[in-house]
């Protein structure tokens, strides 16, 4: 039964109610700053979560810049072997060198939680960046297979941090009228880092020796070249601080993340009512509590809207190039094409920041995954038209590229919002973590699958494919229509409460929650 708004008393508070009072007022001025107003208020907030974020350029670009040289001249000729005139990767080798980017995710992203928690989400990072720059060397100069391997094993276990890292930040140095861009800016860096892999593969592709693809692995010095000057200047997150018991500090680093606008002791007592909150709602703060009460629902969700993600047709990106190859276009054609794919994806992200803005994360989600089942039967179809006419390849290539921006419209982005948002304050980083080694469970099953599915020599399936994540999206959308509620507008407290009020996901819309309730249940 929804919680009734009661009138306040117009009776002046008692001494013992200051704290709630001010709670209660901090609370309702949150609800009340708009977009502009948070942004004059918070710029050095945005600044540095886009800054932590570039990890996630990092951890996009490897995987993209692999799946791409499986269609590079060089690459075959050099580690590849002779099938009908052609030089080819053998499937299983594509498996394993796709595979060590996310198995390392999988152990990375769970491993990341426990520096994050012992020593704050700063020098977690900080140590993420300077393995990142010694275990390039393997990968640069690998000249088999096997050391490729290796350096893709390593080099993942590290990338997978940052996937962690960077939407837990954002989510916790920024206000709520900006949480829904900041988190979902995540979804830009993964687009930005598939981009670059693209365009840098697309120009070393013509080099006619191991600078081909030398110079796409050495290119990952250059983020680790810009992030180390700034690390030393990050402020670190308020709230694992309050947890830590160094308010003076938590206060410090709400001073160097706002303008002098801001109200510092009123958001530093939201957070310390939050935290507490939580406490006597015993949620705890170890991968045990994740599953425990209510955060087994909070961790479903989680889990489910970035599984959603692999599950819809997204790891087809990292084949991109090699697909559009595999479904007639010439080589340097696929590789401009994979160019554009993932250019639109950028501007489609850029544009979904207005859709966050007007629409609901649960509306978001579940149209946006109608639509791209739909492009993904459509795909399907057409493959399977007699005799496969010249055109239907630019037609299967043109429909991937409608279907990616409308992912980076809708499920890419709000993914990572949702993430944010359903996890629990006291194990966010747990939840990310959990949620992101599941969605690395489900690619290594992809990773597995997909070049058996489209190579020549195995499956060649081609634009069939579409058959096949259209049919995985229906039973995700049939989840997503059940499950998701909507968290637009809701601070952290509130969204406390509901969950543990178990409030059926398609209630939380209109579920009222008096502000007054936050310090009475707490």
């Amino acid at each position: 039964m929804a919680a009734t708004t009661t009138t306040q008393s117009e009776a002046p508070p008692k001494p013992g109610d200051t704290t709630d009072v001010a709670l209660v007022e901090a609370i309702q001025r949150e609800h009340e700053l708009t977009f502009w107003q948070a942004v004059r208020m918070y710029p050095k907030a945005v600044g540095w979560s886009a800054f932590v974020s570039i990890g996630v350029i990092m951890l996009a670009f490897d995987p993209q810049i692999i799946g791409n040289m499986f269609a590079m001249p060089q690459f075959q000729k050099d580690f590849g072997y002779e099938f009908d005139g052609e030089y080819i990767i053998p499937a299983a080798w594509q498996t394993g060198l796709s595979l060590g980017n996310p198995l390392g995710q999988v152990v990375g992203a769970l491993f990341s939680a426990y520096p994050m928690e012992l020593f704050g989400r700063k020098w977690a990072f900080f140590g993420c960046v300077i393995l990142t720059a010694c275990l390039v060397f393997i990968q640069f100069f690998a000249r088999s297979l096997q050391v490729l391997l290796v350096g893709e094993l390593l080099g993942g276990l590290v990338l997978g941090c940052y996937v962690v890292i960077g939407p837990t930040y954002a989510s916790e140095v920024c206000p709520m009228a900006l949480r829904g861009f900041l988190t979902s800016y995540t979804n830009l860096c993964f687009v930005t880092g598939q981009l670059l892999g693209n365009g840098i593969t697309a120009g070393t592709a013509p080099i006619g020796n191991h600078w081909a693809y030398s110079i796409p692995f050495a290119l990952q010095w250059f983020w680790v070249a810009v992030i180390i000057p700034g690390i030393f200047f990050i402020p670190e997150s308020p709230w694992w601080l309050v947890r830590k018991g160094r308010t003076e500090d938590a206060r410090d680093a709400l001073r160097r993340l706002s303008s002098a606008k801001a109200d510092v002791d009123a958001t530093l007592a939201v957070i310390t009512e939050t935290d507490r909150l939580e406490q006597e709602m015993e949620a705890g703060s170890t991968y045990l509590d994740t599953i425990k009460g209510v955060n087994l629902r909070r961790t479903e969700i989680s889990t489910g809207v970035y599984t959603t993600q692999v599950l819809s047709g997204i790891y087809l990106i990292n084949y991109g190039t090699y697909f559009f190859e595999q479904a007639g276009l010439p080589t340097q054609e696929a590789f401009y094409m994979g160019i554009g794919f993932l250019g639109v994806g950028w501007v489609c992200t850029v544009l979904s920041w207005f859709l966050i803005a007007c629409f609901g994360r649960r509306r978001i989600f579940n149209v946006g995954l109608s639509v791209l089942i739909f492009l993904m039967f459509i795909i399907g179809i057409l493959d399977s038209i007699p005799g496969r006419p010249s055109g239907v390849a630019w037609a299967e290539s043109s429909l991937m590229l409608i279907w990616n921006g409308v992912y980076d419209l809708s499920i890419g982005p709000i993914t990572f919002v949702i993430l944010g948002e359903c996890s629990a304050t006291r194990v966010r980083s747990k939840t990310i973590a959990v949620a992101t080694a599941a969605q690395a469970v489900v690619g290594i099953a992809m990773t597995v699958a997909i070049p058996y599915m489209i190579n020549p020599a195995e499956a060649n399936m081609q634009g069939k494919l579409g058959y096949f994540f259209g049919g995985l999206g229906v039973f995700c959308l049939v989840w997503g229509y059940f499950r998701i509620p909507e968290t637009k507008g809701r601070t952290y407290e509130e969204l406390d409460l509901l969950f543990d009020r178990k409030v059926p996901a398609r209630q939380f819309k209109n579920y009222q929650v008096d502000v007054t309730d936050i310090s009475n249940e707490s």
